[in-house]
């Protein structure tokens, strides 16, 4: 089986992609910025590399030789703690989409599956949820934006790459079974919620046998 590199590794959908991984039996290279905080993310068939995925010779070098790569990145642990970083780069997955997407083909890597956020899903109304300040929170706007930009980047982009953005629903269950199952939907934001075990399942089912192309969807239970 061909490897797989996780940009974001150390994360919790970063970490749920590595087990779920090295269940199917692929190597992996977990990318992380810092690895000396995440001591215990190295393991039998898990290589541990410092890398940023706003740069562009590490989404060229490091991928090279591998069948995939995932891009779980955050600028901090979740929405709550960006809102606490002060000061958010708002291009911070925009960059991070163009290194990809000039650094992959570089690589002979043409398979890319990124983590979405569910506040760019279109809630009641038919209007993006972060625009319902009812149902996201005002200080997280800035954060939902700036992972918007990212999207809309993909979107706009001429590219060999073939990406996708599986968004999963508000609140990801961290302590959830694994229960090898889940559905997919558009652009709408779904009423049913998913654990990181199963949004795990999804990423490797679509790098294994790819369903969806130069797309955004919405993945539940």
């Amino acid at each position: 089986m061909g490897g797989i590199v996780i940009f974001g590794a150390g994360g919790r959908a970063g970490r749920a992609i590595t087990a779920e991984a090295r269940h199917r039996g692929h190597q992996v290279t977990a990318v992380v910025r810092d690895p000396e905080r995440h001591p215990g993310l190295a393991a039998d068939g898990v290589t541990v590399v410092r890398g940023d995925v706003r740069d562009t010779g590490a989404t060229s070098s490091i991928p090279r030789g591998h069948a995939a790569v995932v891009s779980a990145v955050t600028p901090a642990s979740g929405p709550e703690a960006v809102a606490d970083l002060g000061r958010l780069d708002e291009r911070f997955f925009v960059d991070g989409v163009d290194a990809l997407l000039e650094g992959l083909p570089r690589a002979g890597v043409h398979r890319l599956v990124l983590i979405g956020l569910f506040a760019n899903l279109l809630g009641a109304g038919g209007r993006p949820v972060l625009d319902d300040p009812a149902a996201f929170p005002a200080r997280l706007r800035p954060f939902a934006l700036a992972h918007t930009a990212g999207l809309d980047r993909l979107r706009a982009a001429h590219t060999e790459v073939d990406w996708l953005m599986l968004t999963p629903p508000a609140g990801l269950d961290p302590a959830g079974p694994r229960l090898g199952r889940y559905r997919t939907g558009g652009d709408t934001a779904p009423s049913t919620g998913l654990t990181y075990a199963d949004l795990a399942v999804a990423v490797l089912d679509e790098i294994e046998t790819p369903a969806h192309h130069r797309t955004r969807i919405s993945v539940f239970h």
